[in-house]
């Protein structure tokens, strides 16, 4: 498929007619990556309305929130449907583990932290992706500093897939307003002051005016906030 061409004919289309163009067109070779983000709420409710059947899966990396758990329960009674849910092989952690002197021990170098969301989040990622022709992602430009530049359809060319991120254009505004009048469940963590939410450890909440990424990785600079899973 032509990428470039792609965008400009769905620069002024709505999330909801990009989805529906690209859920019909590649069945089940397309498939939601959901982090149970307020953006990823918002296009699992888009999708259940407009192809049911489509796949949406989710990683739980073994080190998420509570709150998070609930949200994948809310989320399957809501819409009468499953999250496929991926973990991380557990040999691999055992030796991550083992060989680096604990479990937190990500928090002593970026190097370190790159490792551990390698076992946690991409390796199982890569399973998910089997058989897949495009992936779904819930990215803002807005959200950071690293995804200024990001189109809604673009070649991943380190997976082999087209990503498609229909709510690359929105303002957070935006995404609050159709959770709000859609009744789209959302992680309760939100509600005290949680702005971007992933593993527990990795995770704290923001002050009001801090960038919504703040709280993910805040020992980091903000250009190496970024796990894997969005690397051009």
């Amino acid at each position: 498929m032509d990428i470039a061409e792609l965008n400009k004919q769905f620069a002024d289309k709505s999330p909801e007619e990009v989805l529906t163009f690209f859920l019909h067109e590649f069945g089940d070779k397309i498939a939601l990556s959901s982090s149970l983000s307020i953006e990823d709420q918002t296009l699992t409710d888009m999708i259940v309305k407009i192809k049911k059947d489509t796949k949406i899966f989710t990683l739980d990396t073994g080190r998420l929130f509570p709150e998070t758990y609930s949200l994948i329960d809310r989320t399957n009674m809501k819409y009468g449907i499953k999250l496929k849910v991926y973990f991380p092989k557990a040999e691999n952690i055992e030796k991550m583990v083992s060989e680096n002197g604990g479990v937190n021990f990500f928090y002593e170098s970026i190097e370190k932290r790159h490792l551990c969301c390698q076992y946690r989040k991409l390796e199982p990622l890569k399973r998910a992706f089997e058989g897949l022709e495009v992936w779904i992602c819930g990215l803002r430009r807005e959200q950071s500093v690293t995804r200024h530049d990001m189109q809604m359809i673009e070649t991943d060319t380190l997976n082999g897939l087209i990503k498609l991120n229909p709510l690359i254009n929105w303002t957070e505004e935006q995404v609050w307003d159709y959770i709000k009048k859609n009744s789209v469940p959302y992680n309760k963590l939100h509600d005290k002051g949680f702005a971007s939410i992933g593993c527990q450890p990795c995770t704290r909440a923001i002050a009001p005016g801090e960038d919504i990424r703040s709280g993910r990785w805040w020992w980091e600079d903000p250009e190496h906030r970024e796990c894997g899973l969005h690397k051009r």
